[in-house]
């Protein structure tokens, strides 16, 4: 069944009130608050016009009734912002530009301090630099302030709140981690952080593991080696949704600059690094989702640049698979991603290394993780050669599987508003609940919560993000590769591949094939810019996509419900096919999404092949049809 979420619910169960657990706008990572005409807070430390500080509450202590360290406060004019940011910048280097920039560039500077980086998917996200509208440590000091103040304010009574700590190997993510932990020890908090770089999905099982009430990770994900970012969960492990959000965000703005001198010392008592128990059980619990393999499989596996190999040996060790072909220059921790400018494995060329290992060593499939391991694309041979399968035949996959090796009506399966339909398709066939959420899995967790009696057993985006298991409320690219392995190997001891399989679930279901358009644009002015393009394909709704007749069209902005408003736009063309329009969440750019259903013919092969030139066709000509182009 088809379930929309009600209105019923509790923050301290959910994260939020159930009431626009999906709705609201989306989020832009690169946006700033004078963009935001809806805005509930001000300029970072838009207070009064002379510094101002409030009592520290010292390493050790419980009073949990207001802030826990001095804070220097903003005057109101940009110029007196950006000399007290220079005041308290840690770093002399990004100190001394500061102060040469204000001298020689005050009109810059003016414009560079009028506003700042605000929260967009689940946290924080933008380029390495000075001041308030870059990632930089005066400001993830004060991000982690705001934090401590939102988990101290609901925390039960009873022992010190903990918050879990990770870091990616990015430029600056260990400082970013190191002062966030001296930040929250300084409020009384007690601080777990991850002993050197770790995945993502390590952190929302840790923190449902430790019973945390929050945890950060310092990560960009897979954007360029220029970004920087700061992921939040929430104490249900998930990624933090409204209003949560929005407390942080004006909590953020109230208090202001952070002094170096009121940080808890590194080596506070509160501050406790992990000796690898977390890991340990992390990894026990991933290789204990599979049986031993039913064939033995080669893979190649590539982490791009990114932190996931060591976890993702152990757990396939674990799990008793053959060592991995390991994709050598690739392998290592690297925050300049030589091989991918832009490190993300949906990107083109970014696993042509792994293929041409695959083919060296004739592997039977090849993984890679984004640099955070929170996601994973599949590769696969085929008759044409390495190919990698999109992100929505990945998840056909793993719904299928998953459902298929379960039992029980009530198990809930959940995929978002611009993946494929095949997933409901199969939700119906095996009898189960089935949730439609807006894109990212701070929504698509949520159906989960709001209904304890259901049980989750799979979400997933088609951006590659699979959750295969409830231990981890987030997507998990490390999980999501075990049991991608564990199918192709039980499909390796029949004679089978995962495309075989993919083609059998196209004669009993449809071929769904689906592909994406991007439109990028500059950053400077890129949320005006996507805002205006949205505004334009509004005003004038085209008649005909590729030569497709549209037979309707669904303005999310306008939803009424709730749940599901945002800035997106639905075309259902007279053939079956669908297109959804929306500005990305974590990027500048406005995307394209098309699905293209067709029935199978006894050429499997051959009919999604067709499938899938229909599907280029409408790609090639959607974004000239609804007067989209780029800057």
């Amino acid at each position: 069944m088809t379930v929309p979420l009600g209105d019923e619910g509790d923050e301290e169960r959910a994260g939020v009130g159930v009431a626009g657990v999906l709705g609201g706008p989306v989020d832009h990572g690169v946006r700033t608050s004078r963009d935001r005409s809806t805005d509930g807070g001000g300029d970072l430390g838009g207070g009064p016009a002379h510094p101002r500080s409030v009592t520290a509450l010292r390493p050790g202590t419980t009073d949990r009734s207001g802030p826990a360290a001095t804070v220097t406060g903003m005057t109101d004019d940009p110029l007196g912002r950006a000399r007290a940011w220079a005041a308290v910048d840690p770093d002399p280097a990004g100190r001394e530009a500061l102060e040469a920039w204000i001298e020689r560039a005050p009109g810059e500077v003016a414009e560079a301090f009028a506003g700042r980086l605000e929260f967009g998917t689940a946290g924080i996200r933008g380029p390495l630099g000075v001041g308030p509208q870059r990632m930089n440590r005066v400001l993830v000091r004060s991000v982690a302030a705001a934090i401590a103040r939102r988990v101290l304010a609901h925390a039960p009574d009873g022992p010190a709140p903990i918050v879990v700590i990770g870091y990616d190997a990015r430029h600056g993510s260990d400082e970013f981690a190191a002062d966030s932990a001296r930040v929250l020890a300084a409020h009384g908090i007690d601080v777990v952080m991850f002993d050197g770089v770790a995945p993502t999905p390590l952190v929302p099982f840790a923190v449902g593991r430790l019973g945390a009430r929050a945890g950060v990770v310092v990560t960009a994900s897979h954007n360029p080696a220029a970004d920087a970012g700061y992921k939040v969960y929430w104490h249900d492990g998930a990624q933090i949704v409204p209003p949560v959000d929005g407390e942080i965000s004006a909590a953020i703005d109230e208090i202001g600059l952070i002094d170096d001198a009121d940080l808890a010392p590194a080596d506070d008592p509160r501050i406790r690094l992990d000796d690898g128990t977390l890991r340990s059980a992390y990894a026990a619990m991933a290789a204990g989702l599979v049986p031993p393999p039913a064939a033995p499989l080669r893979i190649v596996y590539t982490p791009v640049h990114g932190v996931g190999a060591a976890t993702v040996t152990d757990v396939f060790a674990r799990a008793g698979h053959a060592p991995l072909d390991i994709v050598a220059e690739q392998a290592e921790p690297d925050p300049d991603f030589p091989t991918a400018p832009f490190p993300n494995p949906e990107e083109p060329g970014v696993l042509d290394p792994a293929f041409e290992m695959a083919r060296a060593v004739e592997a039977d499939l090849v993984l890679a993780n984004d640099p955070d391991a929170d996601r994973v694309a599949v590769g696969v041979p085929t008759a044409a050669g390495w190919q990698r399968l999109t992100g929505d035949d990945v998840g056909a996959l793993l719904g299928d599987h998953l459902l298929s090796e379960g039992r029980g009506d009530d198990r809930l399966v959940v995929t978002t508003i611009v993946s494929s339909r095949l997933l409901g398709r199969l939700a119906r066939h095996h009898g189960v609940h089935f949730a439609t959420t807006l894109t990212g899995f701070k929504w698509i967790v949520r159906p989960g919560f709001v209904h304890p009696e259901w049980r989750f057993v799979f979400g997933y985006e088609e951006a590659l993000g699979y959750a295969v298991t409830d231990q981890v409320p987030d997507k998990d690219g490390i999980t999501a590769a075990l049991v991608v392995a564990d199918l192709a190997a039980r499909l390796a001891a029949e004679g089978k591949t995962l495309v075989d399989r993919l083609h059998d679930l196209g004669r009993t279901h449809g071929i769904h094939r689906t592909g994406q358009r991007s439109i990028r644009f500059g950053r400077d002015g890129a949320l005006g810019a996507m805002r205006e393009m949205m505004g334009e394909v509004r005003a004038d709704p085209p008649s005909t996509i590729a030569g497709r007749t549209v037979e309707g069209v669904t303005d999310l902005a306008d939803e009424p419900d709730p749940t599901m408003r945002t800035d997106a736009l639905i075309y259902d063309l007279a053939d079956g096919s669908r297109i959804v329009v929306r500005p990305s969440g974590t990027e500048p750019k406005v995307k394209i999404y098309v699905e293209v259903v067709t029935e199978t013919t006894d050429d499997a092969a051959a009919a999604f092949a067709a499938a899938d030139a229909d599907l280029a066709d409408v790609l090639e000509t959607a974004a000239a049809d609804l007067g989209l182009s780029g800057s």
